[in-house]
């Protein structure tokens, strides 16, 4: 939703930085991935140190794009590249938050982790199969940038169990949104 409403906004300001950037945009998305894993790993024992290394992988991982797109230099494999290291980081992210929340003795807490951990997992996958059928799915309340928001509000503040009920609650409405968008776009279609 951020993503598509905002799309490109921040390419024009952020232009004379992405043209001195001398590394590659690939190059940048493995830097997000690095700082995001080793986020990871301090989530397990650190939520709000862990959340502060996630907002900065996170600003990593929108560079990439946004110096692909300044520098034109975007490639079908630095896409996809992107999106398997996000799956990645969202898994990792996710299970740190679980194994940190199982070490206070918070069960219902690695419960939410998991669910939203699926959660996000068929949001991406629901996308993937609409348009591998040929249905443009961008659609739903919640994609990888609000989630990586409100997680990261949740580990700085220590609200992290409030913010994994709504992540719960809305990564599964973004699915079902997706199932009936494409559903619809069928039924339109005459392909149902």
């Amino acid at each position: 939703m951020i993503g598509e409403k905002l799309g490109h906004v921040l390419d024009k300001p952020l232009k004379p930085l992405a043209q001195r950037i001398p590394l590659t945009p690939n190059a940048l998305s493995v830097i997000g991935f690095l700082i995001t894993l080793c986020g990871s790993y301090v989530l397990t024992y650190n939520l709000r140190i862990g959340g502060i290394f996630i907002v900065v992988g996170s600003c990593f991982d929108m560079l990439d794009g946004i110096v692909a797109r300044v520098n034109n230099r975007s490639t079908i494999f630095g896409a996809y590249l992107d999106s398997v290291f996000d799956r990645y980081a969202d898994a990792f992210i996710l299970l740190a938050i679980a194994w940190n929340l199982g070490q206070h003795n918070s069960h219902g807490g690695v419960l939410l982790c998991l669910g939203t951990l699926i959660g996000s997992f068929l949001i991406s996958y629901a996308r993937a199969r609409a348009e591998g059928l040929g249905v443009d799915c961008k659609h739903g309340l919640m994609e990888r940038p609000e989630r990586i928001i409100l997680i990261a509000i949740g580990t700085i503040t220590g609200f992290i169990l409030p913010v994994l009920w709504i992540l719960l609650i809305l990564t599964h409405m973004t699915v079902i949104q997706r199932v009936h968008y494409v559903w619809r776009q069928t039924i339109k279609d005459g392909q149902e």
